[in-house]
């Protein structure tokens, strides 16, 4: 038991892909709710947003992941939640199973597989030993739903659903718990691309039943919710926030 008046620890969330779009929206959203934000991104620099530690790390190479995780733990304390959010849909060869590159289906799977395993990986022993802890991986509504065109990416994010669910299944004895969030289509750098353009944006809305796409803001809320515990029966399912998308 602690002291009277002692303050109880700062829980720390890592979250990857941290320096922009929801990943950015992310470390803001729960440095507000105490957290210690550690924020790894290829590109760390982060203006704002609250996070306590800038790491650079490709989520795709297995050294750079351990090597983040051992500079958290040392310096912010053992991690709490890690939210898995670092994800690219792929370029404009990213297409049907037929026309997409080889090279292109890797690069997608690596980021958008591979980077959620390693990072799981490696927190989980440490997870294990202290009896708690939170893996959120951001999938997306394309992991329940087929996205035409988007072979690559629709079937990276089905795999990131069940690995969530795999870990939930694995490690719930442990007190570990996963679960995922499924955004459908977000206003983010990696999407301003089509969204920007008048035309496809309204194409685009005009499928969404609450007419209109998301902000990162509305996506990092609903990581907050799961990460505040709030939730503490709810493992290895989809938390879905997309606009009534998938309804449809």
């Amino acid at each position: 038991m602690r002291p009277p008046g002692e303050q109880p620890e700062r829980r720390v969330a890592v979250v990857t892909g941290g320096a922009s779009g929801i990943g950015l929206a992310t470390c803001s959203r729960l440095a507000a709710d105490g957290f210690l934000v550690a924020a790894f991104d290829l590109r760390p620099a982060v203006a704002d947003g609250g996070v306590t530690l800038a790491l650079q790390c490709d989520v795709t190479d297995e050294s750079a992941v351990a090597d983040s995780i051992g500079t958290v733990t040392s310096r912010l304390g053992g991690i709490d939640v890690l939210v898995n959010n670092a994800g690219i849909t792929g370029s404009r060869r990213a297409t049907r199973c037929h026309e997409t590159p080889a090279d292109e289906w890797d690069q997608v799977q690596a980021v958008n597989v591979r980077g959620p395993f390693l990072c799981s990986r490696a927190v989980l022993p440490a997870m294990i030993e202290r009896g708690s802890g939170h893996i959120i991986t951001i999938a997306s509504v394309a992991g329940l739903v087929a996205f035409p065109g988007r072979c690559a990416y629709t079937a990276s994010k089905g795999a990131a659903l069940m690995l969530t669910r795999s870990i939930a299944v694995d490690y719930a004895a442990a007190g570990i718990r996963a679960n995922a969030v499924c955004p459908g289509m977000v206003y983010t750098p990696m999407t301003s691309w089509r969204l920007d353009q008048p035309e496809l944006r309204a194409d685009m809305e005009a499928r969404i039943p609450l007419g209109r796409v998301a902000t990162p803001g509305e996506i990092a809320e609903a990581v907050a919710l799961l990460a505040s515990g709030r939730l503490g029966y709810m493992t290895g399912q989809p938390l879905v926030v997309d606009g009534g998308l998938s309804a449809l």
